[in-house]
């Protein structure tokens, strides 16, 4: 938890969008447990794995598009 807590602190004070993308992830990977930790249902880890692979794909694409906006 302390990890995600971290990443989100580092989020909000990196100027950065770039170098946001990476605490972004380990604050999506900090929710998928929270969600495994919160609801007690065997279908909660389904959901948190997809959660922090939409959540992942996501952030990857958001990085790709403005690398090749800074390369033009």
């Amino acid at each position: 938890m302390s990890i995600a807590l971290y990443g989100a602190a580092r989020t909000v004070l990196e100027k950065e969008t770039l170098l946001k993308l990476p605490f972004v992830n380990v604050m999506n990977f900090g929710i998928a447990g929270l969600i495994v930790f919160i609801l007690p249902h065997p279908l909660t880890l389904v959901a948190a794995a997809a959660y922090f692979v939409g959540s992942t794909l996501e952030a990857n694409a958001i990085a790709s598009a403005i690398a090749r906006r800074k390369q033009e």
